[in-house]
């Protein structure tokens, strides 16, 4: 599953923290709190998709461009996405998605969270 890099990758940003919602089977990553990326876990306890936010456009425009991509999975179909982990999505524009939904949340935050976070 993407050579194991994900894992690693999220959590080398500043700030983020990792942890298991059991009842949903997801690796949640947060920043400041917030959720921005989640490893979400199908029955057999492997991974079946990671969902990411996005501006609402580019969701739309890369969902029509790769079936690996589909509306959030149980979650607003706006705002995030989901990427079957194994799926034709090339990993350096899944590390792209990634850096963009972890902006994305950080920018949501306060200044002064931003600022805490990232002088860290």
């Amino acid at each position: 599953m993407r050579d194991g890099w994900l894992d690693e990758y999220l959590l080398g940003k500043p700030g983020v923290t990792k942890d298991f919602k059991e009842e949903w089977k997801w690796f949640r990553y947060q920043i400041g709190g917030k959720m921005f990326a989640a490893l979400c876990l199908g029955e057999d306890g492997n991974p079946c998709y990671i969902t990411l936010k996005l501006e609402p456009s580019e969701g739309d425009f890369l969902r029509q461009q790769y079936e690996d991509i589909i509306p959030g999975y149980y979650m607003n179909k706006m705002h995030w996405n989901s990427v079957k982990p194994d799926g034709a999505v090339p990993d350096d524009l899944l590390r792209d998605l990634l850096d963009k939904s972890y902006q994305l949340v950080l920018g949501g935050l306060s200044k002064k969270k931003q600022k805490e976070i990232l002088e860290g």
